[in-house]
């Protein structure tokens, strides 16, 4: 069960990491085989299905993405709290986005799906 303290940390950890371009401290909030899905993925990625498993193929992805966003700033809007996951709503370059994450017991991200308005 995520508590409300472990949801609001992450989420703002999440949006600080982002928000600091540096792609490692992103990272360093998912486990090594994580799952990620997006519309961005098919249109950025190349990857028709719109997901992607693993750090060094999602790290790829996002680093590119980084290079044509350069000014990429996030703003938190609410933490939603589930059982085993917690979506991020916030306001992203495009407008708001809503972000899903289930976690491992180690609370690291081993699923995301990301939706844009």
């Amino acid at each position: 069960m995520l508590s409300r303290e472990f949801a609001d940390r992450f989420a703002q950890e999440w949006i600080d990491a982002w928000n600091s371009h540096d792609l490692e401290r992103v990272l360093a909030h998912y486990a090594d085989d994580f799952e990620m899905s997006s519309p961005y993925i098919a249109q950025i990625a190349g990857e028709p299905s719109g997901m992607l498993k693993g750090k060094p193929a999602i790290a790829a992805y996002w680093a590119h993405a980084l290079t044509l966003m350069p000014t990429l700033h996030f703003e938190l809007h609410s933490t939603l709290v589930g059982a085993e996951s917690l979506v991020i709503y916030y306001r992203g370059a495009r407008g708001m986005a809503a972000e899903v994450f289930f976690f491992d017991s180690n609370g690291l991200v081993v699923k995301a799906s990301a939706h844009y308005a």
